[in-house]
């Protein structure tokens, strides 16, 4: 079962997130208090917590968590990377996600590059904008509920 292991914000672009309890998805906005929200097609990243895993493989000196890479929703159990354009996604009960990216082009100046020397984010991580408002809880279910 693929699931939601956390949800992670932050208030200015370019740093780690930090978890949070819960985050509500708003439509044509993205997660209320995150400083990458707003009305454009990467309103919600999302990174498989296996992507983080295989960073960390790398690392002895580094403990990485959820929100290290800047991702809003650290996943487990579905490989995001994987999902073409367009895929949309139910997560808890009644938000729906709509993929609009994979990967980005990488700043090189983000704060996680800096300290680790790579990030794994452009790479592996996804984007996509909010279809059906609610809130998400880690936890939650995720499903694919239309293939791209």
């Amino acid at each position: 079962m693929a699931k939601v292991v956390a949800v992670n914000i932050s208030s200015e672009k370019g740093v780690r997130k930090h978890t949070v309890p819960s985050c509500r998805l708003v439509m044509d906005h993205g997660i209320e208090g995150d400083a990458h929200a707003g009305n454009w097609h990467r309103q919600v990243s999302l990174l498989a917590q296996e992507s983080i895993y295989k960073m960390q493989a790398m690392l002895t000196n580094i403990r990485l968590k959820p929100g290290d890479f800047a991702e809003n929703i650290t996943t487990a159990g579905i490989a995001v990377m994987e999902l073409p354009i367009g895929t949309r996604l139910k997560v808890g009960r009644e938000a729906e996600l709509e993929v609009t990216q994979i990967g980005k082009a990488c700043h090189m100046a983000c704060e996680i590059r800096t300290i680790v020397g790579d990030c794994i984010m452009p790479r592996e991580g996804i984007f996509a904008v909010v279809r059906r408002e609610g809130t998400i809880n880690p936890g939650d279910e995720i499903e694919v509920i239309a293939a791209g």
